[in-house]
């Protein structure tokens, strides 16, 4: 089916605005168009993403471009195994002057958090993401103090069977609307990174191609394109096959199926398209679910081999 215009959605400006970004985007991370275009769907979802790969393969050159297109707040933390929740979330100080407690925030109240190597802290830290992720609010001292508006997280994780890591607890990956790999790159992007100028240098040369009032009405916009019934059929009948398919011992719940269908949204939307299709949705089931999934230790596919086997097990009405 050829795409219809979004012209009734975006403004002109708005949708060269999110062109741009994304090709700056690529421009720096070579090679990983589809992986671009999942945080950019991350990004308009109102989401958040989790990049898993081995050292070296461009995660947090991923988040740091990001950032640096978002042209929004930025900061990094390091996770270490040491870290505290008060490291990152804030703490409050007693100001002997105005005889009272303050608050001084943390670097979580930023418009994009880059968690590198989420799972290199203890599940104690891993765990003060869990509110702000899900409610863009942080409770400190029985006092709630916002986020900002919008909240992006990027987490970057290295494989957990390295030294020195913590399986993220099923809670927290399933407030990661997506996970995504890097892999190695191609030949030729593998050359140009080789032959190229320092990724770091060309990030801090990159012009920021949004800002939050942009990345907001994009996200309105995303909420909007159309999932008819039948799409939501189709996903039902995804999270159904999900909880009796062979060697998965919890499948996907229905905020797995909400996560997908808003995924979808903004996958047709960035696409040029004011309706969500099938394709859509299978296109982004692996990254969206296999991390939700529990399966049998001694199933080798894994989660990804799993969801992929979901989505060819569910014809497409």
């Amino acid at each position: 089916m050829s795409a219809s215009p979004v012209s009734s959605m975006l403004t002109d400006e708005l949708r060269e605005s999110v062109k741009r970004a994304q090709a700056q985007v690529n421009g720096l991370v070579l090679g990983k168009a589809h992986a671009v275009r999942l945080a950019f769907v991350a990004l308009l979802s109102d989401g958040h993403m989790l990049i898993e790969d081995l050292p070296g393969l461009g995660k947090t050159t991923l988040a740091h471009a990001m950032a640096a297109t978002l042209g929004l707040g930025f900061q990094r933390v390091q996770f270490t195994s040491d870290l505290l929740p008060s490291d990152i979330v804030g703490v409050s100080v007693f100001d002997a002057q105005a005889r009272r407690f303050e608050f001084h925030a943390g670097p979580l109240f930023a418009h994009v958090l880059l968690a590198d190597e989420i799972n290199r802290a203890p599940p104690r830290t891993q765990s003060a993401l869990l509110e702000a992720m899900a409610e863009h609010q942080v409770t400190v001292d029985g006092v709630t103090h916002a986020l900002p508006a919008p909240f992006f997280v990027i987490a970057t994780q290295n494989p957990v069977d390295l030294a020195g890591t913590y399986p993220l607890p099923d809670s927290q990956l399933d407030r990661f609307l997506l996970r995504l790999g890097l892999g190695y790159p191609d030949e030729d992007a593998e050359r140009a990174l080789l032959a190229g100028s320092d990724r770091r240098d060309l990030i801090a040369q990159a012009r920021p191609m949004l800002d939050a009032d942009r990345v907001l009405r994009l996200r309105e916009a995303a909420a909007r394109v159309h999932a008819s019934d039948a799409l939501v059929r189709y996903v039902q009948a995804l999270l159904a096959r999900s909880r009796h398919h062979p060697g998965v011992r919890v499948g996907l719940s229905p905020r797995a199926g909400i996560a997908l269908l808003r995924a979808a949204r903004a996958y047709a939307l960035l696409l040029g398209r004011e309706h969500a299709l099938p394709e859509d949705v299978q296109a982004l089931f692996a990254a969206v679910a296999a991390h939700r999934l529990v399966t049998d230790g001694d199933n080798a596919d894994g989660g990804d081999g799993v969801a992929k086997a979901i989505l060819h097990g569910v014809p497409v009405d």
